[in-house]
């Protein structure tokens, strides 16, 4: 048996991944979007494709004719939608699902594999790196027992993918709620948490909250004349 795994970003687990992984079948890994042509997955023809940690569009001629596996860090269907992880936190809620699903036309609508318990303390990075070992956990789970996805149920609570202008902590009435944009946005490739002066744009990383205070790493910066409008 084959299949495929399609991460953009890894978090230096691959090493981890292939331990944990069942030594049965073949394993192949797409890093970069060029790669997933029809014709590529057509010359492996893999049981599943997973994606742990992907950024892009699938493309319906994969998952129409492919199993195609997606993580969302949701109990959808609350949740659909872009930046999951940034939305939940913005929203107090600090205790949520990682979801596998099955890719469909419809964003994150999917039938349900499975749902696992995540929690989001921590920064943005160390959250990812919980959500990759879990995707792991359930890769394996999912090659071992090959389960039918289940319908989800529910009225659908969409979510609204986050713009760089949104990480502005200039708006925020608490200093718990500064605390969390910091941590939420504290991952690489993400725009970090920013207050902007007529002339600098300061932005903030690996927070602490401590007897009422955050203290934080912080980057100043001239003021970009295209980010006038943040």
């Amino acid at each position: 048996m084959k299949y495929i795994i399609a991460s953009s970003k890894d978090w230096g687990l691959l090493p981890t991944l292939k331990k944990i992984l069942p030594r049965e079948g073949q394993w192949f890994f797409v890093e970069d979007k060029k790669e997933l042509t029809i014709e590529n997955i057509r010359s492996i023809e893999p049981r599943y494709i997973f994606f742990p940690h992907w950024s892009y569009i699938i493309p319906e001629e994969i998952y129409s004719n492919f199993e195609c596996v997606i993580f969302h860090m949701t109990d959808v269907p609350f949740g659909r939608g872009g930046s999951p992880l940034q939305n939940l936190i913005s929203r107090g809620i600090y205790e949520t699902k990682l979801t596998a699903l099955r890719c469909v036309r419809e964003l994150d609508a999917g039938p349900v594999y499975t749902k696992r318990g995540l929690t989001l303390y921590g920064n943005a990075e160390e959250i990812y790196i919980r959500a990759s070992k879990l995707s792991w956990e359930i890769i394996k789970w999912i090659v071992e027992t090959e389960p039918i996805p289940k319908k989800q149920i529910g009225e659908p609570v969409f979510f609204s993918r986050r713009k760089p202008k949104d990480s502005n902590i200039s708006c925020l009435e608490n200093i718990a709620q500064v605390f969390d944009y910091i941590r939420m946005l504290d991952a690489e490739g993400y725009p970090p948490a920013f207050l902007m002066t007529d002339f600098f744009k300061i932005e903030f990383s690996r927070a602490s909250f401590k007897n009422g205070h955050v203290l934080a790493d912080v980057k100043i910066t001239m003021r970009d004349e295209n980010e006038k409008d943040q």
